[in-house]
């Protein structure tokens, strides 16, 4: 079985798949118009997020048998057509989830004690105690949004910390002994603090915007460690001017590309200087399940599935 690796992953990925007796062969650079000519060539695919995997690309690739996604998401590929043709995708959300669940607990601290900002004017020989009077977690509402992998994560870290977390998800029966499953308008009416962890669906889009954010019975804190397009920007900051989002961590952002490798070009947008000014808004720049450890257990999770399907 002959496997086209189109993008850098941690070392283990080919070294195991070549011990298991798969034949692999590199093309990090070529653009995807080259990759498209030669890809009949192959039985597998890896990819990360270099170029969109589309319905053209896709029929192309006549003896394809898997892509396998080395992260969470499958939104960068035609999935119905991959389905029609018989092509299994794997990808990994097991490989990053702890890592999205520790980034997303952390923000969260970092917003509620002030830490980035208190940072800052310690650097600058600004000693500020009772401006920087912090929050704590126990005694909060914690309402996470899309319980699966990273939603899981992010509910166990919260262990300990005596707070109260509720999920909710268009799937029945995902609750566990971290979250109680509640409907949508008990979430609203409870929630002190909301945490994305859903993935880039037709319904997911734009899904937080003002309608969405003014239905909320208390101001909340807002966490985003999922997709930057299910948050819309230029409503979030009216709402974090206005007091109902009282800050947010943002590791997502709307203006990224779609390769996830870069922000935006051009003018920047009048929302995002606001963001960046923001004392109360902590950006990352997707790095939520970008660590050494995940590095490593994203390619494990793609080679133990690829071993399983074709061994």
């Amino acid at each position: 079985m002959n496997i086209l690796h189109i993008d850098t992953n941690h070392e283990l990925l080919i070294d195991q798949l070549n011990e298991a007796g798969y034949t692999n062969e590199t093309d990090y650079t070529s653009p995807k118009e080259e990759i498209e000519k030669k890809i009949h060539q192959y039985d597998g695919m890896i990819i990360r997020s270099r170029f969109p995997i589309d319905e053209k690309f896709l029929r192309k690739a006549t003896n394809l048998k898997f892509i396998g996604r080395v992260g969470a998401g499958l939104e960068n590929i035609d999935a119905e057509v991959a389905k029609e043709l018989g092509i299994k995708l794997f990808n990994a959300p097991e490989g990053n989830r702890n890592a999205v669940g520790e980034q997303a607990l952390g923000m969260l601290l970092s917003l509620f004690n002030n830490l980035n900002r208190a940072d800052r004017e310690v650097r600058n020989g600004i000693w500020k105690r009772e401006e920087n009077r912090g929050l704590e977690l126990e005694g909060k509402t914690v309402g996470i949004i899309g319980y699966g992998n990273m939603g899981k994560a992010f509910a166990k870290k919260l262990k300990g910390f005596d707070v109260e977390v509720v999920c909710y998800d268009i799937v029945g029966g995902v609750g566990d002994d971290n979250a109680r499953q509640v409907g949508i308008l008990e979430f609203k009416k409870n929630a002190d603090i909301v945490s994305l962890h859903t993935p880039q669906t037709p319904e997911t889009l734009e899904m937080v915007n003002m309608e969405f954010i003014n239905s909320f019975q208390k101001p909340f804190w807002l966490i985003n460690t999922a997709r930057g397009k299910s948050v819309v920007t230029k409503d979030l900051v009216a709402a974090l001017k206005s007091g109902k989002i009282l800050g947010a961590g943002l590791d997502v952002l709307e203006y990224e590309k779609s390769s996830f490798e870069n922000l935006f070009t051009g003018e920047m947008p009048d929302a995002f200087k606001y963001l960046i000014h923001a004392g109360n808004v902590l950006l990352t720049p997707h790095i939520a399940g970008w660590t050494v450890e995940s590095k490593e257990k994203l390619a494990q999770t793609i080679v133990d599935k690829i071993k399983e399907n074709f061994s």
